[in-house]
């Protein structure tokens, strides 16, 4: 059973979104929190959270602070942002900073059902209307190999099956990881490569040479937290 955890001090806008959560997954749990404090309590009880659902605005934070505490003290739980707020450099910030995904709060419902949906495969969601950063076909392409060198072995790995195809269950089997694992790991490779949906990196990556992973500096099997 998929698990979320809620954190925003609007009850409306809880329910709301609440109400997303079980659009997309009928029988999810769902915690809530009200603050940052209210979800690292809830997190230490260890209710195995998939995905934390975060207001930016929070009576105990300000800007990416309440990210920030988050991500510290629990390094491998996907957080999508949930905000009022729109503008696209604070979107850009929050992806560079790991987040797995940025969902407007004007969206609505259907939307933010298939924003969840998304991020869980391990897609990172982003505004209908938001622009990465224009880059030439030419230069793009220059980046992202740039980028692949930047992956940890393990991350080249999953890279490699993701675009061949292979769903996140199989690739957790091919590499003896949790599927939970084979999501973060995606969440981010997405991340370090500027990509947002697993269908762009099989397009981007497609008849690109991945490095080999035994090559890499440390090569090892790390079945743990993705880097």
């Amino acid at each position: 059973m998929t698990s979320f955890l809620i954190i925003d001090d609007h009850p409306l806008f809880r329910e709301a979104l609440g109400n997303a959560v079980r659009l997309a997954l009928p029988e999810a749990r769902i915690f809530e929190a009200m603050s940052i404090g209210d979800a690292l309590h809830i997190l230490s009880a260890g209710e195995g959270i998939d995905l934390a659902l975060l207001d930016l605005s929070l009576p105990d934070a300000t800007g990416f602070s309440g990210f920030l505490r988050l991500r510290e003290a629990y390094p491998r739980l996907p957080v999508a942002i949930v905000s009022s707020e729109e503008d696209q450099h604070v979107v850009r910030e929050a992806l560079a900073l790991g987040a797995a995904g940025y969902l407007p709060k004007s969206t609505s419902k259907r939307e933010l059902a298939q924003s969840i949906e998304g991020v869980l495969s391990g897609s990172v969601s982003v505004p209908k209307d938001f622009v990465a950063t224009p880059r030439r076909r030419a230069d793009a392409s220059k980046a992202i190999e740039v980028m692949l060198r930047e992956l940890t072995p393990q991350q080249l790995r999953v890279l490699d099956l993701l675009r061949r195809g292979y769903p996140n269950r199989q690739i957790a089997q091919e590499l003896q990881l949790a599927e939970s694992t084979v999501k973060a790991h995606i969440t981010e490779i997405l991340r370090k490569l500027g990509l947002f949906s697993r269908n762009k990196a099989i397009i981007e990556i497609g008849k690109m040479e991945l490095p080999d992973p035994r090559s890499r500096p440390h090569a090892r099997v790390d079945r743990g937290r993705p880097q």
